[in-house]
Formats: structure tokens, C-alpha cells, sequence
């Protein structure tokens, strides 16, 4: 429901503002962010950090999407991303430190969202804090976002562009 509710922000939003400056990529990915994930290749990953994530001491390449929330970040990367079917697991989630009552409703708004975009079952990993910390330090790359929903990171596995596409 609250996907729904997202993407029809966002399609009134572009429609309102024509903020596509190229056709087919929306305005949300930056300059940046599209030469990040075009340089990526088959297997890489990039990480996409909260708002109380450690992006900078943690990355290699940084990209700043400050004031962006992560579902509509999330759902303009995956536009042009495609996720990597061949892996054991597409996407990773930061785990819930043992003992935190915290429950991530937001993950269900990623499931939603990812869904919409790949054809096979996308498969999801939970990895415990600092083991997370540590994949964030070999990702390709880490986006900084300004999302404040608790357990909100996610990491994407980049997969390939058939000929088909």
C-alpha cells in the first residue's frame, strides 16, 4: 500500500515537473550515481546507507543523496540496475541487532519494490552488524541517503544486461 502510495508521488511529481532530463532515467539519479552504476560490473555491489549509516568511513566511492528517501531512490536504481539472478543473494539487509524491539516495515516496502522490477524470485540475506559493515567496505560503492527508517541499508549485487535488453 505505502509502494503504491510512493509511485504515484512520484509519477504526479515527474509528470507535474518534467524533471527527466534524459529520457528514461529520472531526475533522482544523479550524475554521479549513473556513472557509478554504469562502471560497476556483474557481481559488484553498492550499498545504499540510511541516514544514520557510516557511508563515509565506510566507502570506497562515496555518492551524496542527502534529502532522498530510500524507496524512491531505491525504485529509480532499480529502473536501471538489474539485480544478479545467478547469485545465492540479490539483495542484503542489515539484520536486527539481537535484543532491539525494532521492527523494519520498510523492508516490506523493498520487497514490493524490487519485485516490480526483476522476473525471477529475488532472494534476501540478512547480515549481522559488523559483518555488514565490513561487505559495505568492498562494496563499489556506498550511497548516503537521507532516510531515517531504522534497518533501512540495503545492498544491491549488480547482475547483466542481456542482449535482449
Amino acid at each position: 500500500m505505502q509502494v503504491r502510495i510512493i509511485d504515484d508521488i512520484i509519477g504526479k511529481y515527474y509528470k507535474k515537473t518534467g524533471e527527466i532530463m534524459l529520457k528514461g532515467i529520472p531526475s533522482i539519479i544523479s550524475p554521479e550515481l549513473l556513472k557509478i552504476m554504469q562502471e560497476m560490473g556483474h557481481g559488484d555491489t553498492i550499498v545504499l546507507g540510511d541516514a544514520n549509516y557510516p557511508a563515509a568511513s565506510n566507502a570506497k566511492r562515496l555518492v551524496r543523496a542527502d534529502g532522498h528517501n530510500m524507496p524512491e531512490l531505491l525504485a529509480a536504481i532499480l529502473t536501471l540496475l538489474p539485480l544478479d539472478s545467478y547469485a545465492e543473494y540479490q539483495v542484503g539487509l542489515m539484520q536486527v541487532v539481537p535484543g532491539d524491539p525494532t521492527v523494519p516495515l520498510i523492508w516490506d516496502i523493498y520487497k514490493d519494490i524490487v519485485s516490480r522490477h526483476e522476473d525471477f524470485d529475488v532472494k534476501y540475506e540478512l547480515i549481522e552488524r559488523f559483518e555488514y559493515y565490513e561487505r559495505s567496505k568492498a562494496a563499489y560503492a556506498i550511497v548516503s541517503t537521507g532516510e531515517t527508517a531504522l534497518y533501512a541499508n540495503i545492498i544491491l549485487k549488480k547482475g547483466v544486461i542481456s542482449p535482449e535488453n
